[in-house]
């Protein structure tokens, strides 16, 4: 049979075509037009006041994405480390700003402190910049599942039987964090990609394994005791959606290092959003050179590759460096999370 040049020629251009189409969407998706815009965004663990807060990738995710509503799940800002050594950037009150500036612009922003902002807890019911401060909060969802807002250190042992404990190693956890920065210091003067040094003692730890397991379990039994369907949580940075026993556990993550966020869609999809990856960046990477807010140069942007995670659902917990993940000896302490 022969084969018509003509239209084998029509075919390799059309695949081209498409495939160029295909690859431009996705390009314009991940230089984040007006495409992220959300029913519902969680954001928790943010560490304000600390060396790891990443306050440029945050104000970043802030600038280019929308939402109804807009929780701060705890740990906003770090009282704890605040106290100790005093350090607060331009970024980091850029980032208050840029808080409070969506909630004068529509957003319903709510606060629900955690164990690092806990002073916050002495102003329950109250508003500050049209920013309401809750203890916990029943939100009903888009399907109409009723789902638990609660930052998580209710569930934490240390927190509540031993809380200097989780102090103690949160000393121990700045310290290995200092060290990590400067072991993927060397690994990019070497051409080597970003790895997570206190990820891989995490997984490797039997204790700080079984602990994250632990308190999985225990925020979906205070779900399940709240009448709740499901629970959206923060405190241990190690952001997951799974379903516990029939009920939903979503974690936010943190934005130490992982940088991520949870995020409810209009149809009703839960997603974890990995910043760092979407925006093709290392969680090491700085924005200090980014285009204005009303701009979105692709230039400015590293964009990844279209073989990198997309824009969709995922399980995969992406934990950042200033977690509560335990270090050897130290039981399941909030190491690090001062949270």
């Amino acid at each position: 049979m022969k084969t018509n040049p003509g239209s084998l020629a029509n075919a390799v251009r059309f695949t081209y075509i498409d495939h160029a189409r295909s690859l431009f969407k996705e390009i314009v998706l991940r230089a984040i037009g007006c495409s992220l815009k959300f029913r519902t965004i969680f954001i928790s663990d943010i560490h304000l006041g600390t060396r790891g807060c990443k306050a440029d990738f945050l104000l970043d995710f802030l600038k280019h994405t929308e939402s109804d509503k807009l929780f701060l799940v705890g740990d906003i800002i770090d009282g704890w480390r605040l106290k100790k050594n005093w350090f607060w950037t331009q970024e980091h009150n850029d980032v208050v700003q840029k808080l409070l500036r969506k909630a004068r612009k529509g957003t319903e922003v709510v606060y629900v402190p955690g164990n690092h902002d806990e002073f916050a807890r002495d102003f329950l019911d109250q508003e500050f910049g049209q920013i309401k401060v809750v203890r916990d909060v029943i939100y009903d969802t888009i399907d109409g599942r009723r789902f638990l807002i609660a930052h998580g250190d209710e569930c934490d042992g240390v927190m509540i039987y031993a809380k200097w404990l989780a102090i103690l190693g949160d000393t121990a956890y700045v310290t290995a964090l200092t060290l990590n920065t400067w072991f993927n210091a060397i690994r990019r003067k070497l051409g080597l990609p970003y790895w997570s040094l206190s990820k891989y003692l995490k997984h490797k730890v039997k204790n700080a394994v079984a602990f994250i397991s632990n308190y999985e379990q225990a925020m979906a039994r205070m779900a399940r005791e709240r009448g709740a369907d499901g629970v959206v949580c923060g405190h241990i940075h190690h952001a997951e959606i799974r379903e516990i026993d029939g009920i939903t556990y979503l974690n936010d993550g943190d934005w130490v290092e992982s940088c991520t966020a949870l995020v409810e869609h209009y149809d009703g999809r839960w997603e974890i959003l990995h910043w760092a990856d979407l925006r093709g960046l290392a969680p090491t990477d700085s924005l200090s050179d980014q285009v204005p807010e009303e701009s979105f140069s692709i230039p400015a942007f590293p964009l990844p590759t279209p073989t990198r995670i997309p824009l969709e659902a995922t399980n995969k917990a992406k934990e950042c460096e200033y977690s509560s993940s335990p270090m050897p000896g130290i039981p399941r302490s909030t190491v690090l999370s001062e949270l």
